[in-house]
C-alpha cells in the first residue's frame, strides 16, 4: 500500500533495560516498564515459569505534570472567587483525571497529586487571608468529614461542598473479555454486568447487573442466560421505600418469592366479623 513509518514518531525501547538512555515508553498518556523481582512476584510464562520482572503501566510522568500545573492555573483564575465556585470547578477536572488512570497503578501518583493540590489550595486561603496564621487558615477552609481528614470544604454556604481527593478513586483492575465471548453471542447477562448495558436489555436491569457484578444479592449465585429475573425493592415500597438504584436489587425470580414470603406479616382485616364467622374461618 505504500506506507511507512515516520522517522519522527518511531523508536525504539526496551520495557526491562536501558536502551539510548531510557527504559519502557509511554503511550496515551501511560508509561510502561517492566522491573526485575524475585521468583515470587514475578510474572510467569504459558508454562508456568517465572520471567524475573513484572510489568507495572502508570499515568506518565509528563501528563501528571499537565494535570498538576492545570489545576494550579485554574486555583491562580479563581484567585477572587469564593471556595464554592472554585470546589465546582476543579471536581469535575479531578474526577474525570483519576477515572481515566483507575484502571493501572495510580495509588502513589494519586497521593502525590492530592500532596500538590493541597499545597496550592494553602498558597491560595494564605493570599486571601496574609494576616492569619496557619492554623486559622485550616480552620477556615479545610475540615474533618468521617474518618476523611483536610477536606477543602465550604463552610460558608448552606449547601456544604467538598473537593473530591484524587486518591479517593478506587482501583479496579480490567478484566479480559473472555476468549470465546462476543457481544453478538446474545448472552445478554454477561454482556449487561460488564458494560452495564445491552440493546436486548432494560437499562434498569442492565445497571444492576453490572453493580451487583452478575451476582444474586440473595443467593450469592452468578446468573445465567437462561434465569429468570426480577426486581426488587430492598426496603418496600409500602414501607416508605423510595424507587431509586439504592434501594433496588436484582433477584432470581425464586429467591424473590422467598424474600417476600418471608416478608409477609399477619393479615389484619379492617372489618368488624362476628365471632361464629370467625371460628368457622380461622385466619
Amino acid at each position: 500500500m505504500g506506507l511507512e513509518l515516520k522517522p519522527s514518531k518511531t523508536k525504539i525501547s526496551h520495557t526491562l533495560y536501558e536502551y539510548e538512555e531510557k527504559v519502557g515508553f509511554d503511550f496515551l498518556g501511560f508509561s510502561v516498564r517492566q522491573y526485575p523481582v524475585g521468583k515470587n512476584r514475578a510474572a510467569k510464562n504459558p508454562k508456568g515459569e517465572p520471567l524475573g520482572f513484572k510489568t507495572l503501566i502508570t499515568p506518565s510522568i509528563e501528563k501528571i505534570k499537565q494535570h498538576t500545573s492545570k489545576i494550579g492555573k485554574i486555583i491562580k483564575t479563581y484567585h477572587a472567587a469564593n471556595q464554592a465556585q472554585l470546589i465546582k470547578r476543579l471536581n469535575p477536572i479531578i474526577r474525570g483525571w483519576t477515572a481515566y488512570y483507575s484502571t493501572v497503578v495510580s495509588k502513589q501518583t494519586y497521593n502525590q497529586a492530592d500532596l500538590c493540590t493541597y499545597q496550592q489550595l494553602f498558597a491560595w486561603a494564605k493570599r486571601r487571608h496574609p494576616k492569619q496564621n496557619h492554623q486559622q487558615i485550616a480552620h477556615k477552609y479545610w475540615s474533618t468529614v468521617g474518618n476523611n481528614h483536610w477536606v477543602f470544604t465550604n463552610k460558608q454556604s448552606g449547601n456544604i461542598q467538598h473537593l473530591i481527593k484524587h486518591h479517593k478513586t478506587p482501583i479496579v483492575r480490567h478484566i479480559k473479555v473472555q476468549a470465546e465471548r462476543s457481544p453478538y453471542d446474545g448472552d445478554w447477562v454477561y454482556w449487561s454486568t460488564r458494560m452495564g448495558r445491552h440493546p436486548e436489555v432494560k437499562p434498569e436491569i442492565a445497571i444492576l447487573l453490572k453493580k451487583q457484578k452478575g451476582k444474586c444479592s440473595d443467593c450469592g449465585l452468578y446468573f445465567q442466560d437462561e434465569d429468570l429475573l426480577e426486581i426488587d425493592h430492598i426496603i418496600p415500597r409500602s414501607k416508605g421505600g423510595n424507587n431509586s438504584y439504592q434501594n433496588k436489587q436484582l433477584l432470581h425470580r425464586h429467591c424473590h418469592d422467598n424474600k417476600s414470603a418471608n416478608n409477609n406479616t399477619l393479615f389484619i382485616c379492617p372489618l368488624e366479623l362476628d365471632e361464629d364467622y370467625i371460628n368457622d374461618n380461622p385466619f
